[in-house]
């Protein structure tokens, strides 16, 4: 008999990784995580400053310079423990890289000083978002709202984009985009609680207010906006590596964590399953359908975990041969993710199926794995009607859509 048939199908050494030392602790606090909707501040404590939060910056940053793949497996086995954490974690993997690639080498500085203090940053600039910024002098005093900071409750910076207004209060036009980092402690800051969502509860993807904050105008500089993928690809960048957008970068990264979830949920359930007994005091392990369910999830997962390991190959292998990513490997990633995440999602429906009532009436981790999973299909930058649509127009040579 093979005493973990799942880890023994879908075979990961985590001995090597950078995480290794708190996934221990990352586990034994997950369910606290969930109930008080804040990851504990000794997990938090031990990753600021670790090598993990050096990963996506490179050598020249004085960073660790993993690999987009290495990357991956570190954020399965933490999503395996604490999908909130992982959370956190892959928005700070991949809005350093975006962070890297906006700021370029004239702050290179700047950026070897988060690197070199181990900093967790965060860019909360979602749907609803609305910063401005009117210029005094050598700064920019910045007011409004940003939303959607992942981690930012956490993280020692923040990336804010702003519109300039004008004396009248507008925004000048044309519009005058523009990026910045300011610390979470700077005064005028305001982090509110805002998140409430039924899964992820302790990722803190909170609200930001701004409120009169200063920013020095040469720690600011052009945001590229819905040009940013094409952008990169020709600007100075302190690496070759930054010239790749984060958002397909951040989709392979998320289509790990969802493999580490479903992964952990469906050991959890097969080994549940092998002592379950049904009504009439019969074995679920000998039911078919249990049988069939459990069968075709794992399958589902191992075609998905396939699929993003190969395009996690693809995109390093680019890196390293120097080749200048387009848009058809940006769309690629996303789509790749995408439809992986759908057939994990289908995974998780299986395994919800198998456990039938007792697995609603019981609770346990499974519950709460699926809340957090369900937060992955619906992100936006793998949101599948989103992705399938620009890709679709791509395919009909249709121009695409800013977003």
């Amino acid at each position: 008999m093979i005493e973990d048939p799942v880890e023994h199908f879908f075979a990961s050494d985590e001995s090597r990784l950078l995480a290794l030392p708190t996934l221990d602790a990352l586990e034994e606090q997950a369910e606290n995580a969930d109930r008080t909707r804040s990851v504990a501040s000794n997990v938090i404590e031990s990753l600021r400053g670790s090598d993990v939060m050096r990963m996506a910056a490179t050598s020249e940053l004085g960073g660790v310079e993993s690999s987009i793949l290495a990357m991956g497996r570190e954020l399965e086995a933490v999503a395996a423990r604490c999908p909130s954490t992982a959370w956190c974690l892959w928005n700070h993997l991949a809005v350093f890289h975006l962070f890297v690639g906006t700021l370029g080498p004239e702050h290179q500085g700047f950026l070897e000083e988060i690197v070199r203090e181990g900093r967790w940053v965060s860019f909360p600039a979602g749907a609803g978002s609305g910063v401005y910024g009117r210029i005094e002098g050598n700064e920019a005093i910045l007011n409004g709202k940003a939303t959607f900071g992942t981690g930012s409750r956490y993280a020692d910076y923040c990336g804010v984009v702003f519109a300039v207004v004008g004396e009248d209060g507008e925004p000048v036009r044309p519009m005058d985009l523009r990026f910045s980092i300011v610390s979470t402690s700077v005064e005028g800051l305001k982090i509110d609680p805002t998140w409430d969502g039924s899964g992820l509860r302790a990722s803190a993807t909170d609200d930001l207010h701004y409120s009169e904050v200063r920013v020095s105008l040469d720690r600011c500089v052009k945001w590229y906006g819905a040009n940013r993928a094409e952008s990169l690809r020709t600007v100075p960048v302190i690496n070759h590596r930054y010239r790749e957008d984060w958002v397909g970068i951040s989709d392979l990264w998320l289509g790990w964590m969802a493999c580490g979830i479903v992964r952990r949920a469906l050991q959890e359930v097969a080994s549940g399953t092998r002592e379950r007994r049904v009504i009439m005091g019969g074995k679920m392990v000998e039911k078919a359908t249990a049988q069939i369910n459990i069968g075709r999830a794992a399958a589902l997962l191992s075609s998905a975990r396939a699929a993003v390991e190969n395009a996690c190959n693809e995109l390093d292998q680019r890196v390293t041969a120097g080749i200048v990513p387009d848009e058809a490997d940006y769309l690629r990633q996303m789509s790749v993710v995408s439809m992986s995440v759908e057939q994990l999602a289908e995974a998780m429906r299986l395994l919800e199926r198998t456990q039938g009532g007792n697995g609603l009436r019981e609770g346990g981790t499974f519950e709460r794995r699926y809340r957090d999973f369900r937060a992955m299909p619906l992100h936006i930058n793998v949101h599948q009607d989103r992705v399938t649509h620009q890709l679709g127009r791509f395919v009909l040579d249709i121009e695409r859509d800013p977003f």
